[in-house]
């Protein structure tokens, strides 16, 4: 189950920001260029110090061992190599830069240590100039009920279990929310029909039900009809400027505007099934746990599952009970992948649960640089 990300419901893609998508087709690791610690330094004077691992080192150790796991796997095996790198390479890159997080007393210490140990891979970019737009992606929780009631009435559902035998094409979203072919599948109900469609973007959700229990859920399958942005849909009707288009203004329009409501969520055709996961963590593409601020999702078509990176953006911070925003230079890995994240130049940051997670990703929307690293 891989979380699904803001990028896709707002439509914040290279098409609709009218940037190129030049990915070249012969293999992942052509989407990365090798460079020196000189050329990083140029396009990035602050260098490589990591912002946070003063507050959060536990994160980041617990990232790093998410990733070995995954890169011992059979399904990793399968993945790589990938250019030059191979599997062994990649789990060596992973123990050795464990090792250095773990024993590097300072941020600068640490640093000091990978740009003597590590060989950087340049993201080519949006432009093949390197240039990286990031976004924000977050795990849901939402108020829900096990069963219908006056307040909660928007279900979300279970995959069907002759779905496998489902003639293609699927059925739309409209056919499967006003027919009665999901009668008998609903998972959980929700009060606002915003959020029902919120959790099939995102693929996950912890709810907090009536009882006071909590139910997890995550992404079980998806019919094959092609996904239509919401976000993009609005800003192509004048409805609202892609200048504004965040994840705040768009629910603030559906407010707003309840009536749209119905018209646009139709206008996706797809649709997402749920399971239950059993308070699992929120977990990417790769089948690991996905860590807040150290976690990222890029297209695996083109980027290596599992790998160190180092992202520098710009992303929302609280301080003094504000949201702002900052420069960051940070170690993260990547282990997701979403429906709007195409090409070598998208990057989500998974941003955590709850509240605050989903006000930081919904405003996250910055150019920036990517980086891999690879053991010398």
């Amino acid at each position: 189950m891989n979380l699904r990300n803001w990028a896709a419901f707002l439509g914040i893609s290279m098409i609709l920001l009218g940037l190129p998508t030049k990915v070249n087709a012969q293999g992942k690791i052509q989407a990365l260029v090798k460079v020196s610690l000189a050329q990083i330094l140029a396009s990035d004077t602050k260098g490589l110090v990591d912002d946070l691992l003063a507050s959060d080192r536990p994160a980041l150790l617990a990232a790093i061992d998410h990733s070995l796991k995954y890169i011992r796997t059979p399904t990793a095996s399968k993945t790589y190599p990938i250019g030059a790198i191979s599997q062994v390479r990649m789990e060596q890159s992973l123990i050795r830069f464990r090792y250095l997080v773990q024993t590097s007393p300072t941020a600068v210490d640490l640093n000091n240590a990978v740009k003597k140990e590590f060989n950087f891979y340049k993201s080519v970019g949006l432009d093949r100039k390197g240039t990286v737009h990031f976004t924000g992606y977050y795990e849901a929780v939402y108020p829900a009920s096990r069963t219908p009631t006056d307040v909660y009435k928007y279900p979300i559902y279970k995959l069907p279990s002759n779905f496998q035998a489902w003639t293609s094409p699927h059925p739309t979203r409209a056919d499967l929310e006003n027919g009665d072919q999901l009668k008998g599948l609903e998972l959980a109900w929700l009060s606002d029909r915003l959020q029902a469609f919120l959790i099939q973007v995102q693929g996950s959700a912890r709810l907090q039900l009536t009882d006071g229990t909590t139910l997890t859920v995550g992404y079980a399958g998806k019919t094959d009809r092609p996904y239509t942005s919401v976000g993009a849909e609005l800003v192509k009707d004048g409805k609202i400027k892609l200048e504004e288009l965040t994840l705040p203004r768009l629910v603030s329009y559906f407010e707003t505007n309840p009536q749209d409501l119905n018209t646009y969520l139709q206008r996706n055709p797809s649709f997402v099934f749920f399971r239950e996961t059993f308070m699992q963590p929120a977990t990417g593409s790769i089948g690991v746990p996905v860590t807040a601020e150290r976690s990222i999702a890029t297209d695996k078509s083109v980027m290596p599952p599992g790998a160190i990176a180092l992202i520098s953006t710009t992303i929302p911070v609280i301080e003094q009970g504000q949201l702002v925003s900052r420069p960051i230079r940070r170690f993260v890995l990547d282990q997701d992948t979403g429906g709007a994240i195409k090409g070598a130049g998208r990057v989500d940051i998974f941003m955590g649960t709850g509240q605050i997670a989903k006000d930081r990703a919904g405003l996250l929307n910055n150019d920036g640089e990517l980086y891999y690293l690879v053991l010398k």
